[in-house]
């Protein structure tokens, strides 16, 4: 496909001194020939597990810098891409060109070309939204969840609180991206955070992903997703067999408790959500206790 898409400057992250990890990149994904993709690769390749972290909106891999080094000290290998629009890859400008498919396929491909195997999917918001329709696409290459306050709509409402957030992304061409965490990290992000999440955009023109993936959720039914939410769902609550963490940001306006209640009851033997009672949205940002409970989990069970 040629899609026409910029790139943020290097230097716009030269100071990331919350994020140590060096940048891998791909320009050779099957359809996606020209755009490059960035992902944090980190850990031994040959590790016994994988933890495919994926990012939501409008975040990007540094999102993951506090579950990162948990997962590698316990002898995992860490893979965290940015979504095309996001982070260090390529940023389509036109808003038409990024869909559902789009997105997931790219996804598809990012783990056949790394040949990755015994993941551990660990996703929040559109990181969950698509990355829980991948393992039953991929039975073979995927065995446990770490999931965070995320859905897998099919065509119904979310309820007011994304409403608010659809209506309110609609309105506006360019998006504070790092008040957007602020307003949901109280008193958790420090200067250098903000300027992180803020370093992909230089201005409104790198923002085509973030103006459209409020947009593409699946809510209407035909919507793209749907029917992608629907063989996830069919898949994870019969044949499933993998082992499942839940942490739930009670404070989630958007992905709150009754959302992922739903979630839970879905996946197949998933157990009782870790609720985090004053934590919302973007549970990563506490993110090493979350690495810390979903591990001992793992090896309890």
């Amino acid at each position: 496909m040629s899609i026409a898409a910029i790139r943020t400057p290097d230097e716009r992250f030269a100071c990331l001194p919350n994020f140590p990890y060096s940048p891998n990149y791909t320009e050779s994904l099957p359809g996606y020939q020209g755009l490059r993709m960035h992902y944090v690769d980190e850990g031994p390749a040959d590790a016994k597990h994988t933890f495919l972290c994926l990012h939501g909106e409008p975040t990007w891999s540094y999102l993951y810098r506090k579950m990162i080094p948990i997962f590698v000290n316990a002898g995992g290998r860490v893979i965290a891409p940015d979504f095309f629009g996001f982070g260090r890859s390529d940023k389509p400008i036109n808003d038409s060109d990024i869909t559902f498919s789009f997105h997931r396929n790219s996804l598809l491909r990012l783990i056949e070309q790394l040949n990755l195997q015994n993941i551990t999917l660990v996703c929040q918001d559109w990181g969950g939204i698509l990355g829980l329709t991948l393992p039953g696409s991929m039975t073979n290459r995927f065995k446990r969840l770490i999931v965070m306050n995320t859905a897998l709509p099919v065509g119904e409402s979310l309820g007011e609180g994304f409403e608010m957030w659809k209506s309110y992304a609609a309105q506006f061409n360019d998006v504070s991206v790092s008040g957007l965490l602020a307003a949901n990290c109280p008193g958790v992000l420090d200067l250098m955070d903000i300027a992180a999440y803020a370093a992909p955009f230089p201005d409104a023109t790198y923002k085509a992903g973030v103006r459209r993936f409020p947009e593409l959720v699946a809510v209407n039914p035909g919507m793209e997703g749907v029917k992608y939410a629907e063989d996830a769902k069919r898949f994870l609550s019969t044949e499933w067999n993998g082992q499942s963490f839940m942490a739930v940001g009670s404070l989630d306006p958007f992905f709150g408790q009754s959302i992922m209640d739903n979630l839970r009851s879905t996946i197949k033997n998933c157990p009782n959500p870790v609720v985090f009672s004053d934590v919302g949205h973007f549970v990563q940002e506490w993110g090493e206790d979350v690495a810390k409970k979903a591990l001992k989990h793992f090896d309890t069970t």
